[in-house]
């Protein structure tokens, strides 16, 4: 009797695809847009973290968060260390709370990522009005609105690669 073939298909890498997803990301924090409609910008290297460390937990942890938020500090010409923070201490609560739950469903996601979202901008309010800049909350509500609506897009360009 002849044994039966398994056809087990072989689970690529996410390597290139983190790559390709964090070069799109810095490009689209960075490129020019008019005044009026730049202060909707959404949090994109947030959006890209968050889904890496959801959805592929072995390839990236606190040392890509860490890697990431540097990346975009360098890149916003941020007070280096500000995203940093911020993206550690996301990707430490976003692990500790999900470490039972393996499956996520779009919308659990959803909910984690405006809980990620809205805490990144409590943290950089909280910690530009502590260092005396002048941090206005009225100019970063839209941010926050489009992070939150982009967040199925992200979803949607790189649910492939999920594990």
């Amino acid at each position: 009797m002849p044994i039966a073939k398994l056809n087990y298909k072989k689970r690529q890498d996410p390597l290139w695809m983190i790559i390709t997803s964090i070069v799109i990301g810095s490009v689209l924090l960075v490129y020019p847009m008019a005044y009026e409609t730049s202060g909707w910008r959404p949090a994109v290297m947030l959006l890209i973290m968050l889904f890496w460390i959801l959805y592929q937990p072995g390839w990236s942890g606190i040392w890509f968060a860490f890697g990431l938020g540097i990346f975009t500090d360098l890149l916003l010409d941020a007070p280096l260390g500000l995203n940093a923070l911020s993206f550690v201490l996301i990707t430490f609560a976003t692990r500790y709370f999900i470490r039972e739950r393996r499956i996520l469903t779009f919308g659990n996601s959803w909910v984690i990522a405006i809980i990620a979202i809205v805490s990144h901008s409590a943290f950089i309010w909280i910690s530009q009005t502590i260092s005396g800049i002048n941090f206005s909350m009225a100019r970063h509500w839209q941010p926050m609105l489009t992070g939150i609506l982009a967040w199925p897009m992200v979803y949607f360009f790189l649910y492939k690669w999920r594990i």
